[in-house]
C-alpha cells in the first residue's frame, strides 16, 4: 500500500518534485531521467523495479530532468522532452509489450521552467502479478528491484519476495502439531503481571490459559487447541520454539575490542531461545549486567558524575527487535557487544521508506505480536519508540542511535554508542566557533566532522534528528560560513572540514598527543591490514565512532594514517594464488565468479570500488553492479554510518557468518 505521505507527493506538480530532487536527491520512489542521457532501457528498468519492489508502493519518474554538470548550480536541471506525444506513445507501447505482464503507468505532460516534462507514476503491482520482468531476459536477470535509488537485477534469492502474499501475516500461521501444552506458564504469568499494571480490570485476566490465548489471537482460529506462530513466539517453551521456528534464536556476541575483523577469534557467544515475554528480561540481564558505569561532564560543570547507559533505551531496542523481526525467511538475530558500542542486526528490513527512518510512526510486520506487546506496554505505542530512544540518549549525553535498513539483504541494524559524544574538551573546542551562527544540530555536525572526517545528509539527519526538509539548509549554513567544503554531486554529495575547521582540529590533536592516559571508551586500538600495522592511542577528547561489522571509525589519527594505507592500490598483500586467478580472467566472466573474487579480495583487507576496478580491470559501473547484491550477505561497508563516505570501502563478512 502507498502511504498517505507518498500519495500527497504523487499529486504534486513537477516543480515541487524538482525542488525535492535538489533538496534530497533521488529517493527510492523518485527518479529523474533525461531522454538525452538515458536510454529507453534505463527508463524501463526503473518502471520494472517500481512495479516489483515489495512494500515500496511504486514510484515517480520525472522524464526531461538531468543531473547538472555545473558544480555551482542546482543538482538537477530541466532539459525537456522535444516530442512529448512520441515519448508518451513509445513508453506506453514498450511497457505493454516488453514485459511478461503489461504495465500501465500514468503519464502526465507538464510545463517546467518553460520546457515540457513527463511525470510518470508507476504503481506497485499486486500479489499474483509479480515479478515483472523483461521477456527476452527471463528470470531472474530480467526482473529488477528498487534498492535505495538504484535499479538492481534480481537474484534467485530475491524471487521468493515476489511470490509472497503481503496480506498473509506470518504470525497468524498455525503451528502444526502444537498444543496448549507447549506454552511456558512463566511467560503467561509475566503477561498477566504486565497487563494488570496497565489495566487492572482487563477482562482477559479472568480467563484460564487456553481462553486467554484465544482472546489474544494466539491460537489457530479453526482449532483453538493449536497455537499459531504469534502464540508460539510470545508464550511457547524453549523446546517448542526450537521445533517450530528455529530462526527465532538470538545470538549475543561479546567482542574484546572495537573491531570485529581484528579480534574475530576473541569473542564469547550466547545462543538464546525463549518466548518474547521472557526473552526481553533474559537479554537485559546479559547485556545490562556488563554495561559499566561511565563519567559524564555537564556543560556547566567540570565535575564528573557516574551514571549507567539508559535502561529504557536498551529495553526499547530489544522489544522492537523481537516485535518487528522477520521470522519467516530471516537469519538469526545478532546482538554484538563491542567495548564502545552495541549493534543489533535484525532479520527483516524496515517497512518504512528509507527517508522516513527514525521519524515517528511505525509499520508492523507481525500485527498480533505487536498488539499484545502494546497492550502490556512492553513496547511503546503509536510508533513513538524510536523517538523516545533518541530523547533518552540525548538526555544521557550520548549520541543518537543510528539505523540502517537494507532491503536487498533483508536486515535492519541499529547501533548504540556507549561513549560520551560531548566530553569536556569537546565543549571547550566548540567555544572556538562561538562567533559563528550555529544551532545545536550544526555544532553536533562539527564534532562529527572532527572525529569522522566527512558527513553527508543521511548521517546529519540520524545524528541530529533534524527535520528532513531542513537538513540541506542547515548543512548549507555550515558550508556558507566557511567551516566545511562540499564534495561530490547529487547522491554522492558529502562535506569535509575546511581549512578553518582543520586548524582547530590540528591544534586540538597536538594538545591531545601530550595526554598519556587512555580513555574509558577505547584504550589502545591495534589496527592491522595486509603488511601494515599500527597502534593508535585514542585519548579522552577523541570519542570512537562506529562502523558496522568492520574497522572502527577511529579518530583523526586513524583517518590520517591507517586509512590512507588501506585505500591506496597495493597488490603485494594479495595471495599469489588469487593474483594468478585474476590474471587469468577473460573478457567475459560469469557474474558469480567475479563476485567470488571480490569477496576474496575484501577478505584480505578493506577495498574501495576504484581499487577493485583497477585490480579486476572492470569498469566502476560493473563493480557497483556486482557489489550491490553482496552487501549485508558477504560484504559490509567500512563506514556504514555514512554510505557516501569519501573513503568508503568494503569488508568481507565470512568470519561473522561463521559464528552462526
Amino acid at each position: 500500500m502507498v502511504s498517505n505521505e507518498k500519495k500527497n507527493i504523487y499529486v504534486k506538480r513537477s516543480r515541487e518534485l524538482l525542488d525535492l530532487l535538489n533538496d534530497v536527491d533521488e529517493l527510492d520512489w523518485l527518479e529523474a531521467k533525461s531522454l538525452r542521457d538515458d536510454t529507453s532501457r534505463s527508463i524501463l528498468e526503473t518502471v520494472c523495479s517500481f512495479s516489483n519492489e515489495p512494500g515500496l508502493g511504486g514510484g515517480v519518474i520525472l522524464i526531461g530532468v538531468a543531473e547538472s554538470k555545473n558544480a555551482d548550480g542546482p543538482r538537477y536541471v530541466v532539459d525537456g522532452v522535444d516530442d512529448p506525444d512520441k515519448a508518451q506513445l513509445d513508453l506506453a507501447t514498450q511497457c505493454k509489450s516488453v514485459f511478461n505482464t503489461p504495465v500501465y503507468p500514468t503519464i502526465k505532460v507538464e510545463k517546467l521552467q518553460g520546457k515540457t516534462v513527463l511525470k510518470v507514476v508507476v504503481d506497485e503491482l499486486p500479489f499474483g502479478h509479480k515479478p515483472v520482468y523483461f521477456k527476452k531476459d527471463g528470470l531472474p536477470k530480467g526482473a529488477y528491484r528498487r534498492i535505495g535509488s538504484a535499479d538492481l537485477v534480481s537474484t534467485e534469492e530475491d524471487l521468493w519476495r515476489f511470490y509472497e502474499d503481503p496480506e498473509s501475516k506470518y504470525d497468524e500461521t498455525p503451528v502444526k502439531y502444537s498444543s496448549i501444552s507447549d506454552v511456558d506458564e512463566r511467560a503467561v504469568k509475566r503477561y498477566r503481571q504486565m497487563r494488570k499494571k496497565v489495566d487492572p480490570d482487563a477482562v482477559e485476566l479472568e480467563y484460564e490459559t487456553p481462553e486467554l490465548l484465544a482472546a489474544l489471537g494466539c491460537t489457530n482460529k479453526e482449532n483453538p487447541q493449536e497455537l499459531n506462530m504469534a502464540g508460539m513466539l510470545l508464550f511457547g517453551n524453549e523446546l517448542a520454539i526450537k521445533r517450530a521456528c528455529a530462526r527465532a534464536r538470538v545470538d549475543y556476541i561479546r567482542i574484546l575490542g572495537n573491531d570485529w575483523h581484528a579480534v574475530a577469534d576473541q569473542f564469547d557467544a550466547v545462543d538464546t531461545y525463549a518466548p518474547i515475554f521472557l526473552m526481553v528480561d533474559k537479554l537485559m540481564s546479559i547485556i545490562y549486567g556488563e554495561l559499566t558505569t561511565r563519567h559524564r561532564f555537564h556543560r556547566d560543570s567540570i565535575q564528573p558524575e557516574t551514571e549507567r547507559f539508559p535502561v529504557e533505551v536498551m529495553r526499547e531496542a530489544l522489544v522492537n527487535m523481537l516485535m518487528h523481526r522477520d521470522y519467516r525467511h530471516g537469519q538469526f538475530t545478532q546482538i554484538i557487544r563491542y567495548d564502545n558500542r552495541i549493534e543489533i542486526c535484525n532479520s527483516g528490513c524496515s517497512l518504512k521508506p528509507d527517508d522516513m527512518l527514525g521519524m515517528k510512526g511505525s509499520v508492523t510486520r507481525n500485527d498480533t505480536i505487536a498488539r499484545v506487546c502494546h497492550d502490556t506496554k512492553l513496547a511503546e505505542t503509536k510508533g513513538s519508540g524510536i523517538d523516545r530512544m533518541w530523547r533518552k540518549m540525548v538526555e544521557a549525553g550520548l549520541s543518537r542511535p543510528t539505523m540502517e535498513s537494507d532491503r536487498a539483504a533483508a536486515t535492519f541494524t541499529i547501533r548504540l554508542l556507549l561513549c560520551h559524544f560531548f566530553s569536556e574538551e569537546t565543549l571547550d573546542w566548540l567555544k572556538r566557533f562561538a562567533t559563528y551562527e550555529l544551532n545545536d544540530n550544526q555544532r553536533t555536525a562539527l564534532v562529527f566532522l572532527r572525529e569522522v572526517g566527512a558527513i553527508d545528509a543521511v548521517a546529519y539527519r540520524q545524528l541530529t534528528g533534524c527535520n528532513p526538509k531542513l537538513v540541506a539548509k542547515e548543512l548549507a549554513g555550515i558550508k556558507d560560513q566557511g567551516l566545511m567544503i562540499q564534495k561530490g554531486r547529487t547522491r554522492g554529495t558529502y562535506y569535509v572540514p575546511s581549512e578553518i575547521l582543520l586548524a582547530g582540529i590540528k591544534e586540538t590533536t597536538s594538545n591531545s598527543e601530550q595526554v598519556e592516559s587512555a580513555p574509558a571508551c577505547g584504550e589502545t586500538v591495534p589496527v592491522s591490514r595486509g603488511n601494515t600495522s599500527a597502534q593508535i592511542i585514542t585519548t579522552t577528547p577523541q570519542p570512537v565512532m562506529s562502523t558496522a561489522q568492520g574497522v572502527m571509525m577511529t579518530p583523526r589519527a586513524v583517518m590520517s594514517t591507517v586509512q590512507d594505507v588501506m585505500m591506496a592500490p597495493q597488490q603485494g598483500d594479495i595471495p599469489d594464488v588469487l593474483q594468478k586467478r585474476i590474471a587469468a580472467l577473460k573478457r567475459r566472466v560469469p557474474g558469480k565468479v567475479m563476485q567470488s573474487l571480490i569477496v576474496e579480495l575484501c577478505a584480505v583487507r578493506a577495498m574501495g570500488r576504484i581499487e577493485l576496478s583497477k585490480i579486476l580491470k572492470r569498469s566502476l559501473v560493473t563493480i557497483d553492479r556486482l557489489v550491490a547484491p553482496l552487501i549485508g550477505k558477504e560484504l559490509d561497508y567500512l563506514y556504514p554510518m555514512m554510505i557516501h563516505h569519501p573513503r568508503q570501502a568494503y569488508v568481507a563478512l565470512d568470519k561473522r557468518k561463521g559464528t552462526s
